[in-house]
């Protein structure tokens, strides 16, 4: 492999593909780079058969074609390339710094077989964003969640790190107060894949007649994480009180799944489907799909730091969505976005907006224009350039493409 120091690298330190929000958020971010035309490297560690090959072993670093399968699971186009990096047994068999993944990636592959292909570094990690600028290497932070933490100041001050991003403004706070300087913070939304505001009426048709059951004609769809701060045992409730409506989920982990299954069942809720995890090469014809889609959240912790990562995908679909007055929501309260807000924790209230939705807002094949409009703003690819308009040009990777 021809060494260049060009590569914009993007590192996860979970194997792929997996089924967490954080992941399709780190995925399209890394997408969407690649999509500006920069050399955008997404690394990972890989675990398994793959993993002991000895020519993989000795030069770990293969920056390649990403494959079908992680392009259909995350939306994927194949401008961004995947360098997996082969981590055999015992790591992470056994509990040990020594066997850890994020130890082998940031000790030994990093500074050994990356670095002399990286000009940056973009990353949720903060053991590879340390690596990166002990090595000389300047490097961006993504941190979406509050952590009471501080940061070493030696790395924080470094002009090597060039930003850290969040998405929310409390978590810009607490990231401030915990050591990162003010000018070094930026508050950025996540964005939408632009494949879901490609409109798919074959697909979306075909997800009606296998989701719309006894005689129901409306569609309600959930997409997202499957955990009650979420507002799904919320979604429960207010399915009882609509026998009428059919009600779809899709997202969520295999015992999840099973979980919340086995709980309709018990309440005989029989107007609600658990799908499971649905590919994002088919969520954009789910979404479309329905006549309503909705953005339940309970109160608490998680709604001050909370990531919209599926407002900007529900906005590309079209569909009218009927969402919970959370602060992390907050400043779209007077936009095209949503089309009814209701109080978070109330399931009879989110019946009442779910009604009022039906009568006001009657389902578009080609999608609410004034919804696609307004979220074409928030594309990966805009969101990329924003974060990189902060680093320093000399510093930036040729667009190669």
């Amino acid at each position: 492999m021809k060494k260049s120091h060009n590569n914009y690298i993007f590192f996860v330190n979970s194997e792929l593909p997996q089924p967490e929000a954080h992941l399709v958020q780190s995925t399209n971010a890394a997408n969407g780079a690649a999509n500006l035309g920069y050399s955008t490297v997404l690394v990972y560690p890989q675990k398994g058969l793959a993993a002991v090959n000895p020519l993989s072993l000795a030069r770990p670093f293969q920056p390649r074609k990403i494959d079908s399968k992680l392009i259909n699971y995350y939306n994927l186009q194949d401008k961004l390339k995947a360098a997996p990096l082969p981590m055999p047994w015992p790591i992470d068999y056994f509990k040990s710094k020594f066997t850890n993944s994020n130890t082998i990636a940031t000790k030994y592959y990093f500074p050994v077989h990356i670095i002399p292909y990286t000009k940056l570094v973009h990353s949720r990690s903060w053991n590879f964003i340390k690596a990166a600028i002990k090595n000389g290497i300047p490097a961006i932070y993504e941190h979406h969640h509050h952590e009471d933490k501080q940061f070493e100041p030696e790395i924080v001050h470094n002009p090597l790190l060039q930003i850290t991003v969040t998405v929310v403004e409390t978590v810009r706070e607490s990231m401030i107060k915990n050591g990162i300087p003010p000018e070094k913070v930026i508050t950025l939304h996540n964005g939408f894949n632009r494949l879901f505001i490609e409109r798919q009426p074959e697909k979306a048709a075909i997800w009606r007649g296998k989701l719309l059951q006894d005689g129901r004609k409306h569609l309600v769809v959930y997409a997202g994480a499957l955990q009650k701060f979420k507002g799904i045992d919320l979604l429960i409730d207010v399915a009882k009180e609509m026998p009428n409506v059919q009600f779809a989920c899709a997202g969520g982990k295999p015992e999840e799944v099973e979980y919340y299954q086995q709980l309709v069942k018990d309440q005989q809720v029989n107007n609600l489907k658990f799908l499971g995890y649905v590919l994002h090469n088919d969520l954009p014809s789910l979404l479309q799909a329905a006549d309503i889609l909705a953005h339940p959240h309970c109160l608490g912790k998680a709604a001050t730091f909370t990531s919209p990562l599926k407002l900007f995908d529900y906005l590309a679909s079209g569909t009218p969505i009927v969402a919970t007055r959370i602060p992390s929501l907050i400043e779209f309260e007077n936009t095209p976005a949503v089309a009814a807000w209701c109080e978070p924790d109330n399931p009879s209230q989110f019946v009442a907006c779910l009604q009022q939705v039906l009568e006001t807002h009657p389902r578009k094949i080609d999608g609410y224009e004034k919804m696609i409009e307004f979220v074409k703003q928030f594309s990966w690819e805009n969101r990329a350039a924003k974060i990189l308009s902060h680093v320093d040009q000399s510093l930036l990777p040729a667009i190669t493409g």
